[in-house]
């Protein structure tokens, strides 16, 4: 598995093949008790994040799912990404945003229709597209605070991994 990027994406998502099986993977995972980390196991998935001393608001957190091959051996998904609660809250938000910008864009386009005056639509949809440039930013922030996190994520699912 190549080293996870420097610049990390939105959501990142990678895949790593292991030898053997993965119930032995999954019991490792379910025997493991490390602070600053908490681990839950499901079925062939595995939530990693961490304890609420070390979690701030951007803290990201790791989903595997490991899955047995036809071959024998086993391959791990993972998927990291922020606090559930905040993505959805952050999906939302936007999705509002561009809710108001479109209403905003038919109404002023049914001014226009009519004759009206639509500087006060115009205007609002600008200020729409600043909050869209507001969330754009403040997303790029927090994942820039998470970062680290997400590094010691995926070491300690690495060291995990190896047995």
């Amino acid at each position: 598995m190549k080293p996870l990027p420097n610049e990390i994406v939105l959501r990142p998502r990678f895949q790593l093949n292991l030898k053997g099986p993965a119930q032995p993977i999954l019991q490792l995972f379910q025997e493991v008790d490390k602070p600053p980390f908490i681990v839950k196991v499901s079925d062939h998935h595995v939530f990693i994040k961490f304890n609420k001393a070390e979690t701030h608001f951007w803290s990201p957190q790791l989903q595997i799912e490991i899955v047995d091959q036809e071959d024998g051996n086993s391959t791990i998904y993972g998927l990291f990404g922020p606090n559930p609660t905040l993505w959805t809250f952050f999906m939302f938000v936007h999705f509002g945003v561009a809710t108001l910008f479109i209403i905003f864009g038919v109404w002023a386009y049914s001014n226009r229709a009519l004759g009206k005056e639509m500087g006060l639509q115009i205007g609002l949809m600008v200020l729409m597209v600043l909050a869209w440039i507001v969330l754009y930013i403040f997303g790029r922030i927090g994942k820039r605070k998470g970062k680290p996190q997400m590094h010691q994520l995926h070491e300690f699912m690495l060291r995990h991994t190896k047995g």
